[in-house]
């Protein structure tokens, strides 16, 4: 499976979003659909993107009760998206649970990707207000490997533990990267970022970005020199 670089549509609404997408013509974009326009425009806003021939990664983070979480997933297999993810926090139980109900009568489904730490979260607040007393990088490869062996296909980290999930996990399972910032961009909300070229360097298979290409001058423009560094 070939890297690819995947651009968080974080839009309030319908109108903002295909403005968004139709400046980029005959391309099409892996999108990442997360919350605040899901829960705005609901599942019709992934239909018509997917209409359209893009990729989808449904960002909704589910975290709940295995039951609870199966029945939702079963809702979601019917969308026709590509990836969605469920918090690895949620124990091995839960991932299995997510599978059940993501899994089609024909076997097919989407691939399925647990949040380890959001790279919006630093080792002092992890520790100091999760009380988890391990180190960011123990934190999230115990995350990793517990996803791994309840049967997800891949972790979303931050692209500097890229690296060693692929140590311990292998070459086939996926890491989804947020926190990627041009070289001298702004973090934002994030703590841990890198560049597109560094985040290829250290394993991810797909990053995810979202201002620096869609708060660009050009969006197409920022895409395109994202795609070039990570992609090549």
């Amino acid at each position: 499976m070939g890297k690819d670089v995947i651009i968080a549509l974080d839009f309030p609404g319908r109108e903002r979003t295909l403005e968004f997408l139709s400046a980029f013509q005959d391309k099409k974009p892996y999108v990442k659909i997360g919350m605040e326009l899901f829960y705005a425009e609901g599942p019709a806003i992934v239909r018509e993107i997917k209409t359209r021939g893009h990729k989808i990664f449904l960002d909704l983070k589910l975290h709940d009760i295995p039951n609870t979480v199966q029945k939702a997933m079963a809702s979601l297999n019917k969308l026709d998206v590509d990836m969605v993810n469920i918090h690895a926090a949620g124990t091995q139980e839960m991932v299995r649970a997510a599978l059940q109900g993501l899994t089609r009568e024909d076997g097919s489904r989407p691939l399925l990707i647990c949040v380890t730490q959001l790279t919006s979260t630093n080792q002092e607040r992890m520790q100091q207000e999760l009380l988890i007393p391990h180190t960011m990088e123990e934190t999230v490869l115990h995350y990793a490997k517990n996803s791994q062996a309840a049967g997800a296909d891949g972790v979303v980290c931050s692209p500097l533990e890229a690296g060693a999930i692929k140590a311990a996990c292998g070459p086939d399972f996926l890491t989804v990267t947020p926190g990627v910032r041009f070289a001298g961009g702004d973090k934002g909300d994030q703590a841990r970022v890198t560049t597109p070229e560094r985040a290829k360097e250290l394993g991810s298979d797909y990053i995810v970005v979202g201002r620096p290409i869609t708060a660009a001058a050009d969006p197409v423009d920022a895409y395109e020199q994202c795609l070039r560094a990570f992609v090549g």
